[in-house]
């Protein structure tokens, strides 16, 4: 028995997308945008405490999941999506960061939003080991506003994943429609997660692990999900002052073998101690990766995303949704026993 993990929501999506806030926001003040988020934020909170930021079903291992490479328990990613022109310049200090700790990271550009990216700065990435990927084409939250409207921005943002050699791609505000992410040439996609009940569009994944997607005869793609809470969220959104939440689900994530993907933004980091209402200071960040240095060592894959995307790739691990296999009168125990929908 088949089950169609996007079915329900591929059907869904693009009706959702047509959603007036991202047209009224530019002119709403940052005070209120973020004083009404925190007010929803706070309540919805309190209704996932048992979901958020760990959902127990999203430790399953796909079908075919062989575990990682050269017998690492966990995969450690680190990605940067970099929003504005305040994110832009310190790129080069979050870098230098990340570098001091051992760690190589993915930097996401938004190729026509409200800054350029120098191609200094990529090919200073690049050559340093670091990833460049392609961060929706204006960050707008128009994407998926309609088929017409994606196909036309996707021809666009093709064009900018060829110009940059980028393998990856996400979407602004982590909007997201596998059936139509098809038309981009990418090696992986990473605009969804397992579980964050904060996002716009708050369907995660449920898993923790990475996983093919394909339709149709389609060449497919690789979907990376993230799993650590966002950077934004924790310390923007919510006002946590302690990496406690993302140790937590990072020692999670680790217990069961998945992979511990992060985003972090350096628009909202102070690498200067001087905060106002967007920011949090950059030792938070520091802990979390000296945390899983100092924890976890050579026990743990420091990969980047492409690394990852390319490793599951060669397995094309197949993911059901626990939703789906509910609707489908079955069990995760089920799940074992399906036949796998993976490329023909």
């Amino acid at each position: 028995m088949n089950v169609d993990m996007w079915s329900e929501t591929g059907r869904k999506i693009a009706p959702r997308m047509v959603n007036p806030y991202y047209f009224l926001k530019p002119a709403i003040p940052w005070p209120i945008r973020i004083g009404v988020r925190r007010l929803i934020a706070n309540r919805r909170r309190k209704q996932v405490i048992d979901s958020w930021p760990i959902l127990p079903p999203a430790a399953r291992p796909p079908e075919g999941w062989p575990g990682w490479p050269n017998g690492k328990q966990f995969a450690f990613v680190v990605t940067h999506d970099v929003e504005g022109a305040h994110g832009l310049a310190r790129c080069r200090e979050l870098a230098d960061l990340d570098k001091a700790l051992g760690i190589r990271s993915a930097f996401n550009f938004v190729p026509e939003g409200e800054y350029r990216v120098p191609d200094t700065l990529r090919a200073s990435l690049e050559q340093e080991g670091f990833e460049v990927g392609v961060h929706d084409l204006y960050h707008k939250g128009s994407l998926y506003r309609s088929s017409r409207q994606f196909e036309k921005q996707a021809s666009r943002i093709n064009q900018h994943l060829k110009t940059w050699g980028a393998s990856g791609f996400r979407s602004g505000f982590m909007l997201h429609n596998l059936d139509w992410l098809h038309g981009l040439d990418m090696l992986y996609d990473s605009s969804t997660f397992d579980t964050d009940p904060f996002e716009p569009q708050s369907d995660g994944v449920e898993t923790i692990f990475p996983f093919w997607v394909q339709r149709n005869g389609s060449r497919g793609y690789i979907e990376l999900p993230y799993t650590l809470p966002q950077d934004s969220t924790l310390f923007v959104l919510l006002k946590e002052t302690t990496i406690d939440l993302w140790a937590k689900k990072l020692d999670w994530v680790a217990l069961h073998g998945g992979m511990a993907l992060v985003i972090v933004h350096p628009d909202y980091i102070s690498f200067d101690g001087k905060l106002n209402s967007r920011e949090y200071p950059v030792d938070l960040y520091e802990r979390l990766l000296k945390y899983v240095v100092t924890r976890y060592g050579d026990a743990c894959w420091y990969a980047l995303p492409r690394d990852v995307a390319a490793f599951a790739a060669q397995i094309k691990p197949h993911w059901v949704m626990a939703h789906s296999l509910r609707s489908a009168g079955l069990t995760t125990r089920d799940a074992c026993h399906l036949p796998s929908k993976g490329p023909t």
